[in-house]
């Protein structure tokens, strides 16, 4: 009996701890000081988007140097650190002639205030807006990679641009959740939803999806359900070999993705 209620216990207690925690576990931010200089190897510019008194977007724009600028890339990036940890893929776009904005989320580098799905959407809608001042949508990519991708689904959803781009995305985070967590009613435990296939249902642009079958992450059987919401034209390029944070290594999505960029 007592080693019964030790299991139950803690069963109970991390349960609890999932629950109240699950800010911690899913965004692994790094947080920078606000008069901390960005170094970066192309040319950009700063912005921040004063959202209320308490929070803040920050968004480097990166400048392609090409002669023929044909747009930009809004990209949505991971769980993981803050604008640093992504910039490596910028010129990926920029050769490409395409500016790239690339916001951080709250908590994450300099961004503040508290983070939320709905401030997360919010502030993907003030980023675009933005960037709507500058570009016309048919030259407004969004991109989202891993945390990212349901966060540009979204958006693409329900505000017109050229073209939506995941790199290895979820279906929903209750799938996602539930793969790790099979052993938890993960429905009343989770703050966060991001539905990834139902946005795409609504995405009218053409969709092109990355994912490796070896990620390790968010699991390739789960992701290729995603094929069933997709339209005639939209893509879903397997990786072979691929695992979560290694895509750029493979040839088989530069050829893709400077395929896709030349349009």
């Amino acid at each position: 009996m007592n080693i019964v209620l030790i299991i139950l216990g803690a069963y109970l207690f991390f349960g609890i701890a999932l629950y109240f925690f699950q800010e911690k576990i899913i965004f692994q931010s790094k947080t920078l000081a606000q008069d901390y200089q960005f170094n970066f190897d192309q040319p950009f510019t700063e912005k921040n988007i004063n959202y209320n008194a308490t929070t803040c977007f920050n968004i480097v724009q990166f400048h392609t140097q090409q002669i023929s600028k044909k747009g930009v890339v809004i990209y949505f990036h991971g769980n993981k650190e803050n604008i640093n940890h992504y910039a490596k893929y910028v010129v990926n776009f920029t050769k490409n002639g395409y500016d790239v904005w690339m916001p951080d989320y709250p908590t994450f580098g300099k961004s503040t205030g508290k983070i939320s799905e709905e401030i997360l959407y919010e502030e993907s809608m003030e980023v675009y807006n933005l960037a709507k001042e500058k570009y016309q949508p048919q030259e407004i990519i969004i991109y989202g990679r891993s945390l990212g991708t349901g966060i540009a689904a979204r958006l693409a959803s329900i505000e017109p641009c050229k073209r939506l781009i995941l790199e290895t995305p979820y279906r929903n985070f209750n799938s996602l959740l539930k793969h790790y967590l099979w052993m938890y009613p993960v429905s009343w435990n989770e703050k966060y939803k991001i539905p990834t296939y139902q946005y795409l249902q609504n995405v009218k642009v053409p969709v092109t999806i990355f994912h490796g079958t070896n990620d390790e992450l968010i699991p390739y059987k789960k992701t290729i359900l995603l094929k069933n919401v997709l339209k005639d034209g939209d893509e879903f390029i397997s990786i072979e070999k691929g695992k979560h944070n290694n895509l750029n290594d493979f040839d088989l999505y530069h050829q893709k993705l400077d395929s896709i960029l030349s349009q």
